[in-house]
């Protein structure tokens, strides 16, 4: 039978590599409503037509569903039928007599992966922390509705994007892949990005669920927390993204869970997601990240990816000797096929085609330009005055050649390879340090013609100085890179750069820094620059974007999505636990197989619901830049807040007071009752408001009751406690002129 399979699949690789899916042996082709297969007809339910489907189904194909074949780039991951991946990173057999297709997976954060490495080209985007940044669920729409026709084109059917973990320790790796530290913010924009990604038809994702916060010991941590903080932070955050985009998948990731693997987890998988949730889409695991047969098939992982080590032979086996109901694999079965009847790849077979170049790069120069932050501004250095600016010193960061990005599998290859190595040595590898070829100082000469622009690399901090004591104005592009795989230990900026920006400030107290990074960063040199301008990992067309913004074409709206802290030492956990020896060589990097790992390596997560802003706030710490926070070349002020008790409403207005136009991020927070327990705030909601020079908006936010809800452990319930909730509005979480009280009977 396996030479069957693997014969079928060979002819289904003729028909994809046409750029056309197509069925062997007088199966469905297109979307022909066939009688004899009634699950064809469009107007029947995802539901419906995976009930029918699975009813004509063996054994063997349902099994065939529930397990990956290998991943065309990883040597340790090979089977027969790897090499129909379509160079991505899984696929997955589809059942051709019944019209049910292949599965053809990529990863998908801010751009298709190895897409150089097949031969293809694909946009990046700004990181998905930049584009949290924007507060933007329309933005978040569009940055998805692009990745889903570029995976299309591509010959992909679906993505493994969506990650909305939320940002409980800044120094993970993966922290430019999420959204931010609160909740509410990283679930709406996960979720508004993954609705509109698989609208594209590609089956949806959200990831890595739970409670996957560093990546030290990523397939061994065992995270400790309680139920009560993770159903009011992370679980919270996958919930509020689930119910936007109702994804096909859900990730289930590598560590542990108070003793179990996230992949074999009862309470997250089946009693929160598939139970209280009413999660319908299938948990397909992270790659080699199953442990077991029968327990993972029991907690509710359905899918196996990128291998069939537990979920193939093995779970057949078990099915047969009655260790695993016949029901569960139905349910597993039934999920998958639910997820491609849903999200349209039955009905909409893959069509390759040629990606829109230059409305990718429109797109990711547009998110760009609404995910910049402006930290700091002092006597207006910004916007850059082409009038009377006559030399502009740029420095370091390899601004000459390029912006650098995020690593590991989120990485997207640049086009003609990373800008600072030389030519036709610039191919991407696993967890290198990758430019685009993207230059801020060609898109600042471009954009200030008459002023003298010089570049000077900051190897030599003297030589830096000295430029910079001869321009009008100096600008150091400061970098800090990160990748799955790996922690930062310190939230400083790497290889002497604080140093360098001190030096370039002594020499020009008009000196601007420019960050390109994947989280937060310390700054002891914050009192010595006049400028400071978050770009975050910019994208295929960052240096445009930031030109724009430097130059005040564009007045910059964003809003910061993580807190920036003073020190490591301000954060809950100082430092990231340290692998003992017996674990190094097992507790980072990519896995290399499915096997059960023994560890004791635990974090306790004893901040528990203080994440983030909410922490500094209960701990009374002094932070660089806040939660929420983020300039404008024009001034708001905020005024006549009313709360409305009956329909739970908070209406205030906002006046932009400058004379030019701008974009306000308005937030809304609340504190609880003491009952709860709670001493901090809240975010309960926002709203974008766009405002001509001195024009004034009232702005209306609605307060979703779980927003302001309590998980009760004892009831496994959400409590909304009677009494007084004292409601907050401003620019941003640490600024809040406006309160009232909002009455909760």
């Amino acid at each position: 039978m396996q030479v069957q399979n693997f014969r079928r699949a060979q002819l289904r690789a003729v028909c994809v590599l046409a750029g056309t899916m197509c069925f062997i042996g007088g199966a469905r082709s297109g979307i022909a409503q066939d009688t004899k297969q009634p699950w064809m007809h469009s107007n029947l339910s995802p539901e419906e037509r995976a009930e029918m489907v699975l009813k004509q189904m063996t054994l063997e194909e349902k099994i065939a569903l529930l397990h990956g074949n290998g991943m065309a780039h990883a040597s340790q991951w090979q089977m027969p039928l790897t090499h129909l991946a379509n160079g991505g990173a899984g696929y997955v057999e589809g059942v051709e007599r019944l019209g049910i297709p292949p599965i053809f997976i990529s990863d998908a954060a801010y751009g298709i992966r190895d897409s150089g490495k097949n031969g293809r080209y694909s946009t990046a985007l700004p990181s998905t922390l930049a584009a949290a940044s924007s507060w933007d669920p329309q933005g978040a729409c569009e940055y998805g509705a692009m990745i889903g026709r570029e995976l299309r084109a591509q010959g992909f059917n679906m993505t493994l994007g969506g990650g909305v973990n939320i940002t409980r320790e800044p120094r993970n790796g993966r922290t430019f892949e999420y959204a931010g530290e609160d909740p509410l913010l990283g679930g709406t924009m996960v979720g508004n990005l993954m609705k509109c990604e698989q609208a594209q038809h590609v089956i949806g994702d959200i990831k890595h669920y739970a409670v996957n916060d560093q990546e030290t010991g990523r397939n061994i941590v065992n995270s400790i927390i309680s139920k009560r903080a993770m159903q009011e932070s992370d679980l919270l955050a996958f919930h509020i993204g689930i119910k936007i985009a109702n994804p096909g998948a859900v990730m289930c990731s590598y560590n542990r869970i108070n003793g179990d693997y996230a992949c074999e987890n009862a309470y997250t998988l089946h009693e929160v997601l598939k139970t209280e949730w009413g999660y319908k889409g299938f948990v397909i695991s992270d790659w080699g990240g199953t442990h077991s047969t029968e327990k993972a098939s029991a907690a509710g992982l359905d899918q196996e990816q990128p291998m069939a080590d537990y979920f193939g032979s093995e779970l057949a086996k078990a099915v047969k000797a009655g260790k695993v109901p016949m029901a569960d694999i139905d349910d597993h079965a039934r999920r998958v096929l639910y997820a491609e009847f849903l999200s349209g790849i039955v009905d909409n077979p893959i069509e390759k085609g040629v990606i829109d170049v230059e409305g990718g790069l429109e797109i990711a120069q547009h998110l760009e330009e609404n995910s910049i932050v402006l930290l700091k501004n002092e006597k207006a250095i910004l916007p850059l005055d082409s009038t009377t600016t006559e030399s502009i010193a740029v420095i370091g960061g390899h601004a000459d050649v390029g912006m650098i990005s995020g690593g590991g599998s989120a990485q997207v290859d640049p086009p003609g390879g990373n800008a600072i190595a030389p030519p036709g040595k610039g191919a991407t590898h696993w967890q290198d340090h990758i430019w685009f070829p993207t230059s801020p100082l060609k898109a600042l000469q471009e954009k200030i013609p008459n002023a003298k622009i010089e570049f000077d690399s900051g190897q030599d901090p003297m030589a830096a100085a000295a430029l910079a004591k001869r321009a009008d104005i100096a600008i150091v592009f400061a970098y800090q890179w990160l990748s799955e795989g790996m922690d930062v230990t310190t939230l400083s900026l790497p290889d002497k750069q604080d140093a360098l920006i001190e030096q370039v400030a002594a020499a020009n107290p008009h000196t601007i820094v420019v960050l390109e990074t994947g989280t937060a960063v310390t700054m002891p040199w914050i009192g010595k620059v006049s400028g400071i301008v978050e770009a975050w990992y910019a994208g295929s067309r960052g240096h445009k974007a930031l030109a724009n913004v430097l130059a005040g074409d564009v007045n910059p709206s964003a809003k910061l999505a993580i807190t920036f802290p003073t020190s490591d030492a301000d954060l809950p956990h100082p430092a990231i636990p340290p692998l003992s020896s017996e674990d190094l060589g097992q507790g980072t990097g990519a896995v290399n197989g499915s096997t059960h790992i023994e560890s004791n390596y635990t974090v306790h997560y004893d901040e528990g619901l203080k994440v983030g802003y909410k922490w500094y706030e209960s701990e009374h710490k002094e932070v660089l830049f806040p939660f929420g926070f983020g300039l404008s070349y024009t001034t708001y002020t905020y005024s006549d807040l009313k709360t409305d008790n009956a329909q739970r409403t908070v209406s205030f207005a906002v006046k932009n007071l400058g004379k030019r136009a701008g974009t306000e991020i308005a937030e809304v927070y609340a504190t609880l009752p003491e009952a709860a327990g709670e001493p901090f705030k809240r975010l309960v909601g926002w709203q974008r408001i766009k405002l001509a020079p001195g024009e004034s908006k009232t702005v209306t936010v609605a307060v979703d009751p779980q927003m302001i809800s309590v998980f009760d452990e004892r009831t496994n319930a959400w409590n909304l406690f009677p009494g007084a909730y004292k409601i907050f509005a401003g620019p941003s979480s640490s600024e809040t002129p406006l309160n009232a009280t909002l009455q909760v009977q």
